[in-house]
């Protein structure tokens, strides 16, 4: 199972950037909603900004503020933000080795590899493509994601609840629209999605946010040992 294949066919930049700004001006409006909450649960203006500037992956940021809203201790807040963010050293193995970026850049595109960044570059059909795509889906989800943190904590007196304009439902819904393509690709891939899918679902009730992301990587070795034991009847 190869991130990029030849079977697809070349897109031009135009194109791909296009993806890219459609994907941050649907998951960049999230920051409102991240913004307002967290000023509501005690955070201030400048302490918001900075997590959007620092941290960057909205989950991560969601679950510390949630941790420390719900009476949650700072450690313990920040320890279940970096678990369910250890998703992204598993998205940088697989990146570093499709984008090879120069030694000089990588601290900066390391910091930026998050779902959105990860889905688009995959779903480029060569390395140029997946570098174009990182690259604009980068600048313009970093861009958008921190200046609606900022509208979002200055006004959130304006907002009220931000759970009722399920602002939460953009992150995944985009997630799975560039992914969808892939699935398509090979009975592997959709077993491996699928596989994915039933871990999650069944972990999520029983573990922490951020565990079940974790526990669903292993459908990727399931579903290779499965396919090596067929071949080998």
């Amino acid at each position: 199972m190869r991130g990029v294949t030849t079977t697809l066919p070349a897109r031009s930049t135009g194109a791909v950037v296009r993806d890219a700004l459609a994907v941050s001006l649907a998951v960049g409006v999230s920051g409102v909603a991240f913004g307002a909450t967290a000023t509501a649960s005690g955070f201030s203006v400048a302490q918001t900004c900075a997590l959007s500037l620092f941290v960057c992956t909205g989950a991560s940021q969601f679950a510390l503020v949630g941790s420390v809203a719900s009476g949650g201790s700072p450690v313990a807040a920040v320890a279940g933000a970096l678990l369910l963010g250890a998703r992204n050293t598993f998205y940088g193995v697989r990146l570093a080795d499709l984008l090879k970026p120069r030694p000089m850049l990588r601290p900066v595109a390391a910091h930026m590899v998050i779902d959105e960044t990860t889905a688009v570059a995959l779903a480029q059909p060569d390395r140029r493509s997946a570098r174009v795509g990182f690259t604009a889906t980068a600048i313009a989800l970093y861009t958008a994601w921190n200046l609606t943190t900022l509208a979002g904590a200055v006004g959130a007196g304006l907002i009220g609840d931000t759970a009722a304009y399920g602002l939460d439902a953009a992150v995944p819904a985009a997630f799975l629209a560039l992914l969808w393509p892939r699935l398509a690709e090979g009975r592997d891939q959709r077993r491996t999605g699928l596989v994915a899918v039933v871990i999650a679902l069944a972990a999520t009730p029983l573990l922490a946010p951020g565990v079940p992301v974790l526990l669903a990587l292993l459908a990727i070795p399931a579903v290779v040992l499965a396919a090596r034991t067929r071949r080998a009847r």
